[in-house]
C-alpha cells in the first residue's frame, strides 16, 4: 500500500544507494521553544516521531545544534534500534550557548567532535549524510573558509564516520569549491514561495542529480502575498503550509521537504502535501508572488 509521505515520488542521492521519499521531516521543532531546551510535551514528540515513520517518512533531518542535543536524544530514545529503510542527516559547524545563542565554528578539530558528538547520542557507527553548515543568520562565510573545513568532511568520510557531505547555507561558487574537493550529495539553503535567490542553483544542481533541501518553506509573507496564497489555499479547500509545500515538491524533482513540527496534528497536514497536485492556474498565481 502507498504511503502518504511517497505520493510525491523518491530520490536516490547521487552516487549511493540512499534512496528517501521526497517528503521528509525536520526534528528542529521537537526542541523547545526557540529550538533551545527541552520540548512542553515530549510524550507528543515521540508520538510525532513515531507516526512520521507510520506515514512513510524514511528522512529525518536533525543536528546537535538543536535543543541542544534535544532532538538527537528524544530520536534515539523513540527510534533506535532504527528501521533499516530510515535515513538520519545531520549538521554540525556550530554550537548553541547558555542563552540560546547560535555560534559557528568550522575548525576541523570542532567538526570532529561534532560528527563523534552525534554518533553517540544517536546511537550510531556512522551518519549516513553530514551537512557542513557554513553560513550564519548574518551572512554568508567568505569563499575561502569552505576550503579547510570541506577537507576535514572529507577525512571524516575516509574514516568512515561520515557516509556521504552535505553542505548548508551556501552560495553557488561556494558548491563548486566544494565540489573540486569531494563529492556532495546535497545542499540546504533557505528557499520558499518568496525566498527564490537559489532557483537558478536549483536547477543546476537538479542538472547533476543532487538534492536541494529547502529550510525555512513558510514565513516571510507580505501582506498581499499572504493574501494569493490564501487564496489559493481556500480554493483548494488546503492549509496555505500545504499548498506552499506541494509548491516545493512541483519546482523541482530533487527539491526535499523536510517540514518540522511537534504536533501530531500538524504532521498529517505537512505529510499530505506530498498527495497535493497543484494545477497550471494555481502555479502561475504561486509563482507570481515573488515578483
Amino acid at each position: 500500500m502507498t504511503s502518504p509521505a511517497s505520493a510525491a515520488g523518491r530520490f536516490t542521492f547521487p552516487g549511493t544507494d540512499i534512496s528517501v521519499n521526497r517528503m521528509g521531516f525536520g526534528a528542529m521543532q521537537l526542541a523547545g521553544p526557540h529550538v533551545f531546551g527541552e520540548p512542553k510535551d515530549p510524550d507528543e514528540c515521540r508520538a510525532v516521531l513515531r507516526e512520521a515513520l507510520a506515514l512513510g517518512i524514511d528522512h529525518i533531518d536533525t543536528s546537535d545544534f538543536y535543543g541542544p542535543y534535544v532532538t538527537n536524544r528524544l530520536i534515539a530514545e523513540t527510534l533506535h534500534p532504527y528501521p533499516d529503510n530510515l535515513t538520519l542527516v545531520t549538521k554540525i559547524g556550530g554550537w548553541r550557548d547558555d542563552a540560546g545563542g547560535w555560534n559557528m565554528n568550522h575548525e576541523p578539530d570542532f567538526l570532529r567532535k561534532s560528527v563523534e558528538d552525534n554518533l553517540e547520542r544517536l546511537k550510531l557507527d556512522r551518519i549516513a549524510i553530514v551537512n557542513l553548515r557554513m553560513g550564519s543568520a548574518t551572512g554568508f562565510s567568505e569563499d575561502r573558509e569552505l576550503v579547510e573545513p570541506m577537507k576535514a568532511m572529507l577525512r571524516m568520510q575516509e574514516e568512515g564516520l561520515i557516509g556521504h557531505i552535505g553542505i548548508s547555507t551556501v552560495t553557488a561558487p561556494q558548491v563548486k569549491i566544494a565540489q573540486d574537493i569531494a563529492p556532495i550529495v546535497c545542499v540546504q539553503n533557505h528557499y520558499n514561495l518568496i525566498h527564490r535567490d537559489d532557483d537558478a542553483m536549483i536547477d543546476s544542481l537538479a542538472d547533476q542529480g543532487i538534492a536541494y533541501v529547502p529550510y525555512f518553506p513558510l514565513g516571510g509573507f507580505l501582506p498581499y502575498q499572504a493574501d494569493i496564497l490564501d487564496q489559493v489555499a481556500r480554493e483548494l479547500d488546503a492549509s496555505i503550509q500545504k499548498v506552499s509545500l506541494a509548491w516545493l515538491l512541483q519546482r523541482s524533482p530533487n527539491i526535499l521537504v523536510i517540514p518540522g513540527t511537534s504536533s501530531r496534528a500538524h504532521l498529517r497536514d505537512n505529510i499530505a502535501a506530498a498527495e497535493l497536485t497543484l494545477g497550471e492556474e494555481h502555479l502561475k498565481r504561486l509563482d507570481a508572488i515573488a515578483a
